[in-house]
């Protein structure tokens, strides 16, 4: 029985995929336009989990 990814999950490898491509390539646009992509992805894995924390208290 496999694991189901969550959306998090999903998004960091997504985001470790896109520096790996832009490692392989030289500096320029592309490069540029994965490595904002890869950080795009591991912020909103990162507000997505933090969203999703029990330990999150509505403002008072």
């Amino acid at each position: 029985m496999s694991k189901k990814k969550t959306t998090e999950q999903k998004w960091h490898a997504q985001s470790e995929a896109a520096k790996v491509e832009a490692a392989k390539l030289p500096h320029g646009t592309l490069k540029t336009e994965l490595l904002r992509e890869a950080r795009q992805l591991e912020t909103a894995s990162q507000i997505s989990q933090w969203l999703s924390s029990p330990g999150l208290q509505p403002p008072t």
